[in-house]
């Protein structure tokens, strides 16, 4: 069986660090999981696996959901996970079909409180287009769970032509982010924290896959897509920095975020840069699409907001940097604690 490749120095347990999307994620995944289970599909570490059955080309994507709370504003924990499996297999460029949905329920959870939650389900699912065909249900013992938590998994069909992946980055493409960020992750600490705005900061989860097809339609290249979750902007854009090998800078200048969003991560002291999206996409396209992509994103609802934020380039490989509004430059590494547990 072999010992535990992360020395017993470093850590003894799993603390809540190793889900926040972060290094210490990168490491359990590359350093436990990866290497028991390598196969070609597993390689790349995309949103989802990419495979081919009787000339179709399928995307396939799993993700568990323990949000808390399970109502914010802006949402709930099923809606979060509908939206979350159908914006994975989106990253692929695939158009989602079917779903499945695991529930763990915690003995003593409000039975008002499933019921919303699965209804919350079926309206996301039919606003997304998509079917949850199987699933399954545990009950554990009170205080053994936090009310509920949820997976889902799905299914996809990549159409022709596309071939999205992490490590297809190349010199010269630009970023592309389709809107303001942090507005997840602050809408779940306003709750936990109790804090009150002029304007309430509503979660921006959504199914992505309509503007997907709004992308692809009008720029068919792409190269890389991402939905910056745990971890934030700068997290995804980190791995995606190493997987192909290059440098990625920034112009914070050009980052959309909300004075709402702004002021309520200054309050609490976090980075809006690792705060974790919702329904929000990185797009790394060739210069030449550049502007098609952005146009096509921004008449779609969904993508009013986005802008080019930054740029692939050959300089420090592996790394993401940013130039700063006062002009100077930053490295903004991948996030190497646990800014929000549980946010999604």
């Amino acid at each position: 069986m072999g010992s535990c490749p992360i020395p017993i120095s470093d850590y003894r347990e799993i603390v809540l660090a190793h889900g926040s999307g972060g290094k210490l994620s990168q490491q359990l995944i590359q350093k436990i999981v990866v290497p028991q289970f390598r196969n070609e599909l597993l390689e790349p570490l995309h949103d989802g696996a990419i495979f081919s059955v009787n000339g179709a080309r399928l995307a396939f994507s799993t993700d568990s959901f323990v949000v808390s709370p399970i109502f914010f504003p802006g949402g709930d924990i099923g809606k979060l996970a509908v939206h979350g499996t159908v914006n994975d297999l989106s990253m692929c460029g695939a158009r989602p079909l079917y779903l499945s949905a695991g529930f763990i329920l915690e003995e003593g959870t409000s039975m008002e409180d499933f019921w919303r939650i699965v209804t919350s389900m079926r309206v996301a699912a039919g606003e997304a287009g998509v079917a949850l065909v199987t699933g399954d249900t545990k009950v554990v013992d009170r205080g053994k769970a936090d009310k509920i938590f949820i997976n889902t998994s799905g299914i996809g069909v990549v159409p022709d032509g596309v071939d999205i992946a992490p490590g297809r980055a190349r010199v010269g493409d630009k970023v592309i982010l389709s809107g303001e960020i942090a507005v997840h992750g602050m809408a779940i600490m306003s709750v936990r924290e109790g804090l009150e705005f002029e304007t309430q900061i509503a979660s921006d989860t959504a199914p992505l896959n309509r503007l997907v097809e709004s992308i692809l339609a009008a720029a068919p290249d792409v190269h890389v897509l991402r939905d910056p979750t745990r971890g934030g902007v700068t997290s995804a854009l980190t791995e995606i920095a190493q997987t192909a090998k290059v440098g990625i800078r920034l112009n914070e200048a050009k980052i959309p975020i909300s004075e709402e969003v702004k002021g309520a991560c200054e309050i609490l002291g976090l980075d809006p840069l690792y705060v974790a999206n919702e329904g929000k996409l990185l797009a790394v396209v060739p210069a030449e699409s550049a502007s098609t992509a952005l146009t096509a994103m921004r008449i779609h609802p969904l993508g009013s907001n986005a802008a080019i934020i930054g740029e692939v380039v050959a300089d420090h490989p592996e790394f993401v940097t940013m130039k700063t509004r006062v002009g100077g430059t930053r490295v903004v590494d991948m996030l190497s604690g646990e800014q929000l547990p549980r946010i999604c």
